[in-house]
């Protein structure tokens, strides 16, 4: 008998439906509740990860503290369960498939035909159970991403449909996670396709044993009880998931619905103590009743879509939320942005980030609003790419070296104040070569980050190929641009400040990344206060 229960999240009708919020809403209740939980992602792409994908294409890049490049779900678990996840907790086909190939190109299925049935399900359900096996979790909930029947799920339904006939019936559980549209010429919320959806999965041997709906409107017991009907589940396992303001309050309305109650009475798991769930109510709260209100600007140069920038805006409500502050979040296009229309640009803006990045397209706008914060005296926080901008606008501008640039951007520069890292030199893949995941910073104790973090040792997550160039170090300490974190093994500069300005802060790593509801990073919650109390 497995000693960790599994259950599978699928989605029909429609993407976006938000699998993912679900799956993390779901893991917070049953942690509320005292059990070990994780939350995976398998993805049907065949990127091996997102990491040479376009934010436009997917959305941000999540990175874990082991470096693994993730799907931006990731964030999501994270921010909920308060628990950081590796490269086990994202599956990709890209991945599955090179395993297979991998093994295939060393002899281990000698004399065999390698197929989809059953090596790439086999390497599939290994996956899976891998990450239960791995830490003794109580429970792992597997969110497989795109719609039930794509072509691209069709391998990770066909597995999970085995693993449950594997697992046991109390051992494995099913949530199907669907729209229920609302016509307004009829005035009426449609089942029909829910019910349909449903039949696609029954198509692929699996019975969903818990549905849960979307919705605009309200569900009546009349509603509820024909889904239940024709998609031969009981009443208590159709659950309502109606559109909230905010993602966070998720997990109180699966409450409502006793989601995770019918979870545990399906899975044979006793329902433990109510859900703690006081800090989170408190969040929730303080989120929805603030006494301040600001406006931030963030300097992007992918605004277009708000996912890629997810953990950074989820991080401004975690930072808002324990200042009792409301924080609006003004995008702004980096190539939009020039020295001469920055002020109109910037205009009621009371903080500014520059957001991290890649490439030449936008920087020069995201420079001229770094000039902007660090002549206007706003608070101001660069991060990754960010930082690296302030690097160069305090050169161009305070060092009179008028060509200094990053060695990304111009490769012959004669002021590179920004390098290619030295281990970096010899690479010519793309994909997950970068420094990526957690390493170490020592912190200046008198500096606005020590202030922040209240202590002179962190850990902090990378995405980055650049560094700061040392060789200009003393350069820019005695014009006034302090380093004031490094990387205690390699001497790198993680993070750089302004004595003299209000809260100027540029870092090399990704804070964004750490933030939870339980705990927001002290980075975003010292920028915020100090905004709100300017």
């Amino acid at each position: 008998m497995s000693l960790t229960k599994y259950i599978f999240v699928t989605g029909g009708v429609t993407s976006s439906l938000g699998k993912g919020i679900i799956s993390a809403s779901l893991a917070k209740l049953l942690q509320a509740r005292g059990y070990s939980v994780t939350i995976q992602k398998l993805d049907p792409y065949i990127n091996v990860d997102p990491g040479t994908l376009n934010p436009y294409e997917h959305g941000e890049c999540y990175v874990t503290e082991d470096g693994a490049e993730t799907d931006l779900d990731l964030g999501h678990y994270e921010r909920f369960i308060n628990l950081p996840t590796s490269q086990a907790n994202n599956v990709t086909t890209g991945r599955i498939y090179q395993n297979v190939i991998n093994k295939e190109r060393k002899g281990d299925y000698l004399g065999k035909t390698v197929q989809v049935i059953p090596h790439i399900t086999d390497e599939i359900k290994r996956n899976i159970k891998l990450l239960g096996k791995k830490s003794n979790f109580d429970v792992v909930i597997t969110e497989i991403g795109g719609t039930v029947g794509d072509i691209e799920s069709l391998p990770y339904i066909e597995a999970v449909r085995q693993l449950k006939w594997d697992l046991g019936s109390q051992n494995s559980l099913f949530i199907h996670l669907t729209l229920v549209p609302y016509l307004s010429a009829s005035g009426e919320l449609k089942t029909k396709p829910t019910q349909h959806s449903v039949k696609v999965m029954l198509e692929n041997g699996i019975q969903p044993d818990v549905l849960v709906l979307r919705t605009e409107h309200p569900l009546t017991s009349d509603v509820k009880k024909k889904v239940a009907q024709f998609c031969n589940v009981d009443i208590e396992s159709v659950v309502k998931s109606i559109d909230v303001a905010t993602i966070y309050e998720v997990p109180l309305l699966m409450k409502e619905e006793k989601l995770d109650v019918t979870v545990l009475r399906k899975l044979g798991l006793p329902e433990n103590e109510e859900p703690k769930l006081e800090k989170w109510t408190q969040f929730i709260n303080r989120l929805k009743n603030p006494k301040k209100e600001i406006t931030i600007g963030l300097v992007g140069k992918y605004v277009e879509l708000p996912d890629s920038y997810k953990s950074i805006m989820e991080s401004f409500v975690h930072a808002g939320s324990i200042n009792e502050c409301k924080v609006n979040i003004k995008s702004i296009h980096s190539e939009k942005i020039t020295d001469s229309n920055v002020s109109n640009k910037l205009e009621g803006i009371q903080g500014i980030i520059v957001a991290p990045g890649f490439g030449q397209r936008g920087v020069e706008g995201k420079i001229s609003a770094v000039k902007y914060a660090r002549e206007n005296n706003i608070p101001f926080l660069g991060i990754c790419l960010g930082m690296q901008c302030a690097v160069i606008e305090f050169a161009r501008n305070v060092l009179k070296l008028s060509d200094a640039d990053s060695a990304e951007m111009s490769r012959t520069t004669k002021n590179p104040v920004i390098d290619l890292m030295e281990e970096q030199k010899g690479v010519t893949e793309k994909g997950g070569t970068m420094r990526l995941g957690n390493y170490p910073c020592e912190i200046k104790s008198d500096s606005k980050v020590f202030e922040a973090y209240q202590t002179d040792k962190i850990n902090e997550r990378h995405r980055h190929r650049y560094e700061f160039n040392n060789d200009y170090l003393n350069k820019f300490e005695k014009a006034g641009m302090l380093a004031t974190g490094h990387n205690p093994d390699t001497g790198l500069v993680e993070i750089v400040e302004i004595a003299e300005h209000r809260w100027f802060v540029g870092v090399q790593f990704h804070p964004e990344y750490k933030s939870t509801v339980v705990n927001p990073h002290p980075l975003f919650v010292n920028f915020v206060k100090e905004i709100c109390n300017g």
